[in-house]
């Protein structure tokens, strides 16, 4: 079907209250959870890529017209909708923000298809009551991390909001990058992207922090009745289930983000998702040289607070701000601690196990952490690429040891003589894998399999990402195709593309875009 005959389900607009002002001028919000707004009429836009599986998940067949391309750019509407920005608030960097809200994204509509709910929304299509001070403009350069990542993350097998379109609007906007006083223009554009929802921790946060206790329950029912109706008619216990449900998913999602090295760069409560879905691809990085202390965000590195290895602890944190904030409804103490307890419990022992699949093992041993800090350990000191060293220790053979250190030392970053200093760590963490292997019993043929399937030979590298923003700058969209190409298959070998299965270059070491990225949009 055509993209304007999509059915609409706008339970969101219809269900919960609204902005009683009709303006897209900054303000607070009081009492609604949305004010509906209008987008920015692009001057010239160009659709650069359509994300085709996406887009037949919605049963679109029109991609390559005009009407795709004008309302996914915010220039029509969808017949009959009426496109709003949602309002929430967040801790930001531990520190309580206040409202905050889409400052720069436009939800077009909800959408239903085959029973399934969807909301499209414009990221970078305008300035809305919740923009502050800001345009509410995306650049290219932010937009292309967005459409590329968003779709790699979910043939991960990562939840994930989705991308459907990305698109230049012809527009020239100015942002200060890395936040130093050095401005400039950079070309506009526009991600269509597609979720069941968007609702997120700072929804119910900013309403129980301005007491509003009447909209707080409203939206609760809201997101119990239609994300998990397996719960019941609201009461406390279905209260409680839904945080339970909330925290766990939570839990999976960052265990899947800390098994691929994917580092969100920006986990405030306002970026994370009502549903466990990876959502608002910022400053975000994957992990090359192995290492725990690593964030890709500028605005963190003193700090280091959304650091690769403390994403599970913040995660926590996050959900006990959310418990807070559900607290009204609730008003149990003691079982909100034991539902952070589960996920204290939950977290540590899901997160080994992944571990160990990685590593094709699976019985778990009391010794679990000790062997698996050893390897970070080692990972860390010789500078070793995560992605490389997983997929390559699938092939091991303890009968050929000596290669395997080969093969680890053509994967590390880290000198010579570093690496020397470290082989015989090397040699005994091997020693005592090809142990615990035995023990286990493991068929090398199933093996392979096995850790092939949860250990990817292909991510979104930083520097791949850059490549592919240097050549659209310069108008060249090839690279962003073959990307998205390639990052559908993530763990299939791909023999044609193996020049992207290898080291970091040099030149992307300390190159802007590739080790250091902001929260400019």
């Amino acid at each position: 079907m055509k993209i304007k005959d999509l059915k609409l389900n706008n339970t969101f607009t219809a269900e919960l209250p609204a902005d009683e002002k009709l303006t897209n001028a900054p303000r607070q919000v009081y009492k609604a959870m949305y004010s509906f707004v209008t987008p920015r009429m692009p001057s010239s836009p160009k659709l650069i890529i359509a994300a085709e599986e996406m887009a037949k998940t919605l049963e679109i067949e029109d991609v390559d017209g005009d009407d795709f391309l004008n309302i996914v750019t915010g220039r029509e509407p969808l017949p009959n909708s009426a496109p709003y920005a949602m309002n929430y608030g967040g801790h930001q960097f531990g520190h309580w923000a206040g409202q905050l809200g889409d400052g720069r994204a436009i939800n077009l509509a909800q959408v239903e298809v085959k029973n399934v709910s969807w909301t499209l929304q414009l990221k970078g299509a305008g300035a809305t009551p919740y923009s502050r001070s800001a345009d509410g403009l995306a650049v290219l350069r932010s937009s292309i991390r967005e459409f590329l990542c968003s779709e790699a993350m979910h043939h991960l097998g990562i939840p994930t909001t989705r991308a459907l379109s990305l698109s230049l609007t012809g527009d020239q906007v100015l942002r200060d990058m890395l936040y130093n006083g050095n401005p400039r223009y950079e070309p506009g554009a526009i991600v269509c992207r597609v979720a069941p929802s968007f609702i997120r921790f700072g929804s119910f946060e900013l309403l129980s922090a301005r007491q509003d206790i009447e909209n707080l329950k409203k939206i609760t029912d809201y997101t119990i009745n239609y994300h998990y109706p397996h719960l019941g008619k609201p009461s406390k216990e279905s209260y409680l289930a839904f945080y339970r449900e909330v925290a766990l998913k939570t839990a999976d999602m960052i265990i899947d983000w800390q098994r691929v090295g994917f580092v969100h760069g920006v986990m405030n409560t306002d970026n994370l998702s009502i549903l466990g879905q990876t959502i608002d691809y910022g400053p975000y990085g994957w992990v090359e040289n192995f290492d725990p202390e690593w964030t890709p965000n500028t605005t963190d590195r003193e700090h280091r607070r959304y650091r690769f290895g403390n994403q599970g602890s913040i995660a926590l944190w996050n959900l006990t701000q959310l418990a807070n904030a559900l607290y009204p409804l609730i008003e149990d103490v003691l079982a909100l601690e034991q539902i952070l307890d589960e996920y204290r419990a939950y977290y540590i022992k899901n997160y080994y196990r992944m571990q160990l699949l990685k590593l094709g093992l699976e019985e778990i041993q009391k010794e679990e952490e000790t062997f698996v800090k050893d390897l970070f350990d080692l990972l860390t000191i010789t500078e070793t690429d995560m992605t490389i060293f997983y997929r390559n220790l699938a092939a091991f053979d303890a009968d050929k040891q000596s290669e395997m250190v080969h093969v680890l030392r053509k994967a590390s970053y880290c000198s010579d003589e570093v690496f020397s200093e470290n082989k015989m760590k090397w040699n005994s963490w091997l020693e005592a894998y090809a142990t615990r292997l035995n023990l286990e019993g493991k068929n090398q043929e199933e093996r392979v399999v096995n850790m092939n399937k949860i250990n990817p030979k292909f991510v979104l590298r930083n520097y791949m990402a850059q490549l592919a923003i240097e050549e659209a700058e310069n108008g060249k969209y090839e690279l962003i195709h073959e990307f998205y190409k390639l990052l559908k298959n993530p763990y299939d070998e791909q023999k044609d593309n193996e020049k992207w299965f290898a080291l970091r270059p040099n030149w992307a070491l300390d190159k802007v875009g590739c080790s250091q990225l902001s929260c400019s949009s």
